[in-house]
């Protein structure tokens, strides 16, 4: 067993380059995961650097500068940014408000609903079992009521952090995209010179999480808006507010459309009941989410989600409990960085073999 390792060692690990990789992918888990809270507004930059990227190479292409063009895009993505959230969070807050309100009556009619079932189908349900449903419900609703009560009274430190990201990130983003080279030369003074498959993975994952993040921008600006107009146009109630949930919830592979389903099937359910309505909406949110899955998101991330189903799942349980949010929306590029990895390693060992 011992020579069987050893064995494994000295082929794996002969070479510089291999080194210099595991070396560089230790140091950045291990600062990502220890440093992740002071460094968050540091990622929040890079990834909408990566995003402008594409915009700035374009204006270049023009005969502008690079400090011009940082400048252009940049103020034109906070503006919009900004535009977008003076109009979109007024009418969420309002929404969310008048559904907080709206949680009570529905609870009670629920509950009315749920005792009436023992008498109707006395074969299959008890009223012992409904009592321990609806005390199960009543307990989760405290506990929610006391989670938002903590969360209002730390608003304060939020909205610090807030005006934070609202100053410090745009004029990272700014540094990043203006002096992109300078700083990538920097860094890399920093690394050792065997760095050959660092540098092969590090190109791939540039194109990958390029790719991915402007293609994940663009399905959640598509599938929100396609839902809050469908939601708009059947009169579900609080359709801004749902389609701006369910235009999120592409953040989150396979599990956000699912737990996103549950808000918008009980909204359409206590507004109408089981009806006609009910199931146009059930009928469009199902046609909507069928769409996103066969055909924008193979448009929008054909060489991204070349992995498994299963892959993206253990990927997003994984980096979304060592990262939260960012470790979510970051789930597919750093499983494609790990398959990257494994398809670089025997390459280069073999290539030292033979040489």
């Amino acid at each position: 067993m011992v020579s069987f390792f050893s064995q494994w060692y000295k082929q794996k690990f002969s070479d510089p380059n291999a080194v210099t990789l595991v070396f560089i992918l230790v140091v950045a888990f291990l600062a990502i995961y220890f440093l992740s809270g002071l460094l968050m507004p540091v990622f929040v930059a890079i990834a909408i650097a990566f995003l402008l990227d594409l915009p700035v190479n374009r204006l270049g292409q023009y005969g502008i500068s690079r400090a011009w063009s940082t400048v252009i895009v940049v103020t034109l993505f906070v503006s919009i940014a900004l535009m977008t959230m003076l109009g979109l969070l007024p009418v969420i807050w309002q929404q969310s408000s008048n559904l907080l309100q709206e949680v009570p009556n529905m609870v009670s009619e629920g509950q009315s609903y749920l005792l009436t079932l023992p008498e109707k189908y006395p074969q299959f349900v008890k009223a012992e079992q409904i009592q321990s449903v609806i005390t199960l419900v009543n307990e989760k609703i405290i506990e929610w009521g006391q989670a938002a009560l903590r969360a209002s009274l730390g608003s304060i430190s939020d909205l610090v952090a807030l005006l934070v990201y609202l100053i410090l990130v745009p004029l990272m983003v700014f540094f990043f995209l203006k002096d992109k080279k300078a700083l990538l030369t920097s860094f890399t003074t920093f690394l050792p010179k065997e760095r050959r498959m660092a540098s092969q993975v590090g190109d791939e994952m540039n194109r990958q999480i390029m790719n991915y993040i402007r293609g994940k921008v663009i399905e959640i600006l598509i599938i929100g808006v396609i839902s809050t107009v469908t939601f708009i146009a059947l009169g579900l109630n609080y359709a801004v507010l749902l389609g701006v949930l369910v235009g999120l919830s592409v953040l989150v592979p396979y599990v956000g459309a699912t737990i996103v389903t549950f808000p918008v099937l009980l909204v359409a359910l206590f507004q109408w009941g089981v009806g006609a309505e009910f199931g146009y909406v059930m009928i469009a949110y199902g046609i909507i989410q069928a769409l996103d899955g066969n055909l924008l998101v193979p448009l929008l991330f054909s060489e991204a989600v070349n992995l498994h189903p299963v892959t993206i799942i253990i990927a997003v349980i994984l980096f979304g409990g060592l990262w939260g949010f960012w470790g979510v929306f970051f789930a597919i590029p750093l499983a494609t960085l790990v398959k990257a990895v494994l398809n670089a390693w025997p390459s280069t060992s073999e290539a030292n073999i033979t040489t």
